[in-house]
């Protein structure tokens, strides 16, 4: 371990806009916490608007919970003949959107399971339809893991699914999946088997290629080592400097209730999570804008996190059922949100998916 003096400078660095590698990235682990803030804070101020926070008005739609993936972290997956399996309709899918409509939203986040019938001509087909009825409903749709599985199901390369997908109304891609990419970590909580890092950035890689803006997350706590994290971050770095197509980085902690981890790992707590934060503002220096878990953390943690490299308290999320699987049941009117942003001595606003103003 590093000595306080050799920490200090390490901060001071990134605070000053200099590229940390990974040996800097690890000593931070054992850094001050006030301190990562603090530095975290600088470049958090540097890439955004000082003096203001951002929220989105959004809805998490889970189109299935029926999952080919067994993953051990997953609280919310079902097999094809559970009795509680399902597949949404067209139809109940726009009732939802035209209820986020109503409530002030201007996009949707829609993602599943990973259902084994479902092939390309569903998502085309639920694509146009959301796109006809609602032309104005950014569709933030299919993580990886979903647009890899049809590729290998259609035997069709990645970019021409994702040109397809485009062709019928997809504007952006979110980051689901990713958990931790570090391929033995994913073995050992079964993510490597839906995608395999390298198989994670390539979808990443032919979206930002096609013009097709993705998001960057990662779920923490799942009992990797710090050295996990790091080249999580390094991993997400790598691909922003090579294609510039992450508009942000969410970073939350695993959820444990009802999974196949519960019990098994020591969860990460709201300091591993602040910590964990600001490392990652630190780390990930072509990256605009990095979001706060008040989801996984509650509010106030979500409030704190503002200054700890947060820039964006992400959606007040009219609906969430992943997370909420695993027991975490946090909940916020857009009156709540704007009022947390402002205690926090910020001016709260309002944006689109791709962080375009409203």
């Amino acid at each position: 371990m590093s000595s306080r003096n050799e920490r200090d400078t390490i901060l001071s660095r990134a605070a000053a806009g200099q590229r940390l590698g990974r040996d800097e990235l690890l000593e931070l682990f054992s850094a001050p916490l006030f301190d990562l803030g603090w530095a975290a804070n600088v470049v958090r101020r540097r890439h955004t608007t000082p003096g203001t926070a951002t929220y989105i008005i959004d809805r998490n739609i889970n189109y299935t919970n029926v999952c080919v993936y067994r993953c051990s972290f997953c609280a919310f997956y079902r097999t094809p003949s559970a009795p509680d399996a399902y597949v949404l309709s067209f139809e109940d899918i726009a009732r939802k959107v035209a209820e986020t409509v109503a409530s002030g939203g201007t996009g949707i986040l829609l993602q599943g399971g990973v259902h084994p019938d479902l092939r390309l001509d569903f998502y085309e087909g639920l694509l146009r339809f959301l796109k006809t009825t609602f032309p104005s409903v950014h569709l933030h749709a299919f993580s990886a893991p979903e647009i890899l599985f049809v590729a290998k199901a259609e035997k069709r390369p990645i970019r021409e699914v994702l040109q397809r997908l485009m062709e019928a109304g997809l504007d952006s891609i979110p980051g689901g999946g990713a958990e931790i990419l570090e391929d033995d970590t994913r073995r050992r909580i079964r993510s490597q088997a839906k995608a395999s890092t390298a198989e994670w950035l390539e979808v990443h890689r032919e979206a930002h290629r096609l013009g097709l803006r993705t998001t960057a997350t990662m779920m923490f706590g799942v009992g990797e080592p710090f050295e996990a994290r790091v080249d999580h971050l390094l991993a997400v770095r790598g691909l922003q400097e090579e294609t510039g197509g992450f508009t942000a980085f969410i970073p939350w902690t695993f959820q444990d209730q009802h999974t196949g981890l519960e019990g098994e790992v020591t969860k990460a707590g709201g300091y591993d999570y602040l910590r964990t934060l600001a490392i990652s503002r630190l780390a990930l220096d072509n990256v605009d804008h990095v979001q706060g878990s008040w989801v996984t953390q509650g509010p106030k943690l979500g409030q704190v996190s503002l200054f700890f490299g947060a820039d964006d308290l992400g959606s007040i999320m009219l609906e969430e059922n992943v997370v909420a699987a695993a027991g975490a049941h946090h909940r916020m009117l857009q009156g709540d949100m704007e009022r947390l942003i402002r205690d926090a001595g910020l001016t709260p606003r309002q944006r689109r998916t791709l962080y375009e103003p409203l």
